[in-house]
């Protein structure tokens, strides 16, 4: 189950992200980053065995390439060689999808805009300013909901509430039933509310030589 659900993740956070599809590996899947100062490309491992791990690290010779899977950091630390450094661990989340056809909070509007396979929302205070954001790659069956921000002066607004309710009614017109999406600290507190629930700690860490 675990896996399934990070091999949908990294299939939409490439579709989300337009960086070129995963490639597939022994150990799982390699997607290539460009454009971005902190990371050239990112292994992701769908389950979080020694061997796997020691065969990912070692196809590694580019600083800035992460790795992430679904462990809790101290059970894999010990199978990391040196130059291996730790980032904050993430949470993967899944949802089996519910239209909830939600209503902007007042003084705020909303946009919706689909190009190919991603959509994005926005949603906009009395000045037209971007309050808040988020995304979402389809995939058929599911849905992975990226980049969800809401800006700082105007939290605490149901902004981000309405942000995911409003990807998950797009995601269920287009076909999706299953929602998924890596989530900081942060984030799981909301998704939570939401309905969404959280299947692994992913764990996260770069080769910084």
């Amino acid at each position: 189950m675990v896996a399934d659900i990070v091999g949908t993740w990294v299939a939409g956070w490439a579709v989300s992200r337009r960086t070129p599809p995963p490639v597939e590996k022994p150990w799982g899947f390699y997607v290539e980053v460009a454009g971005n100062a902190d990371e050239v490309g990112r292994h992701v491992l769908p389950e979080a065995e020694e061997l796997s791990i020691r065969s990912a690290t070692a196809s590694v010779s580019e600083p800035r390439t992460w790795m992430k899977m679904p462990a809790e950091p101290e059970d894999i630390e010990p199978w990391l060689p040196q130059g291996w450094a730790w980032k904050e661990s993430g949470h993967l989340m899944a949802v089996d999808l519910m239209a909830t056809d939600p209503v902007a909070p007042e003084g705020y509007t909303a946009t919706v805009e689909t190009m190919g396979a991603v959509t994005y929302a926005r949603v906009l205070d009395a000045a037209g300013e971007q309050a808040a954001q988020g995304q979402m790659a389809s995939l058929g069956g599911a849905a992975v909901v990226d980049r969800v921000v809401t800006e700082e002066a105007h939290r605490r607004r149901g902004l981000g509430d309405f942000v995911m309710r409003t990807l998950a009614d797009r995601a269920l017109e287009e076909g999706a039933v299953l929602g998924v999406l890596g989530a900081t600290d942060a984030g799981r507190a909301l998704y939570e509310t939401l309905g969404w629930k959280k299947h692994a700690t992913l764990a996260e860490c770069v080769y910084r030589p």
